[in-house]
């Protein structure tokens, strides 16, 4: 990560702008700001800001964006606990099916089989069951449970 300083733009008559220079934090990794890097480019806003001399733009704009992250890391952390929820359930859902009879389908043959839940597994895709030898039999793919 780079960090440079601009200089002090000129208005249209030449003259020096009010205000102060900025930083700006370039990512090569990303085209976001994550929190952290917003946080410290408010925190060098706010050390750089003379409150006795505002510029013409809005002094609460700070407070407005940082109202926005804080809206945007609550929108990231419900969905990710949704989908932590979600994968709980579909959990919960296997492992309620050990010791029932199932009907699925064979993804590789297309016929459907029967079996017992002997075990589940838990994978990166989700989890999967062993019914009699098969093991690896998606959620999806189980059509009848008795």
């Amino acid at each position: 990560m780079s960090v440079s300083t601009p200089s002090v733009g000129t208005n249209s008559s030449g003259q020096a702008e009010q205000g102060t220079a900025g930083s700006s934090i370039s990512n090569s990794s990303s085209t976001t700001l994550s929190t952290n890097e917003f946080l410290n480019l408010m925190m060098d806003e706010l050390q750089n800001q003379d409150p006795l001399n505002p510029s013409s733009s809005d002094p609460t704009q700070y407070l407005t964006e940082l109202a926005q992250m804080t809206s945007v890391e609550q929108e990231t952390n419900t969905a990710q606990n949704t989908m932590d929820s979600a994968q709980a359930q579909s959990v919960s859902q296997a492992v309620s099916l050990i010791g029932h009879t199932v009907t699925y389908l064979d993804q590789s043959t297309g016929a459907k089989l029967s079996g017992t839940v002997a075990s589940v597994q838990i994978t990166s895709s989700g989890p999967t069951v062993t019914v009699g030898s098969a093991t690896g039999v998606a959620l999806s793919s189980i059509t009848n449970v008795t």
